[in-house]
This record gives C-alpha cells, structure tokens and sequence, in this order.
C-alpha cells in the first residue's frame, strides 16, 4: 500500500482511466481530462505520472496490436489496479469527512 494520499493530478488521471474503460491510453486519457476537468496535461507530464503509478502498482498497462497510424507502434492500454482503486476510495472518504457540513460555507462572501 502506497503512504500518503493520492496527489490531486494522480487521482484525476486514475479517474479518466476508470472512465474510459477498455479504451483508456494514453492521448484517451489526455482527451478525457480534457473534456471532463477542463485540464489538458502535456503528453510529458502524463506518461511521467503513468509510469510512476504503475511503479507504485496503481496502474498496469499491456500493449495492444501496432498499427500503421501509429507508425507500427502499440498502444499502450491502461487499467486502474486493485491497489489504485483502493487508494482512490481512500481518497474520496476522508475528502468527503472533510467536507461534511463546509459546503454552505462556500457561499458566504
């Protein structure tokens, strides 16, 4: 189990993965953060942050066929892992402790 929590990017890039499935990699990922948070990362800062998660075991990632669009190259297809998952909820939990009973506290001036 990883120590600390989840960085703010970190859980937005493990979240578009979950969201786009069976086609999460790489440029789907960029264009999920893009249309869900508003957020388009540099191709550098993605990868970068992708190889550590899958490093801490939060990310596992397998090749798919090489293309000529691609240059014969693979995709690189993404799956959050159980431990990811985990660490997500983690997450999300304490987040949702902190918040409880501040959200009217956003509208005051």
């Amino acid at each position: 189990m990883t120590n600390g929590f989840l960085g703010e990017f970190e859980q937005m890039v493990l979240l578009a993965i979950m969201r786009r499935g069976q086609e999460a990699y790489g440029l789907a990922v960029m264009d999920e953060l893009q249309e869900v948070a508003g957020r388009m990362p540099s191709s550098g800062s993605l990868y970068t942050t992708l190889d550590r998660m899958e490093r801490k075991g939060l990310v596992a990632s397998t090749e798919g066929e090489a293309s000529a669009e691609r240059g014969g190259r693979p995709r690189r297809y993404l799956e959050v892992t159980p431990e990811g998952r985990a660490q997500l909820a983690r997450c999300r939990t304490t987040l949702l402790r902190l918040w409880d009973g501040l959200e009217a506290s956003l509208d005051r001036s």
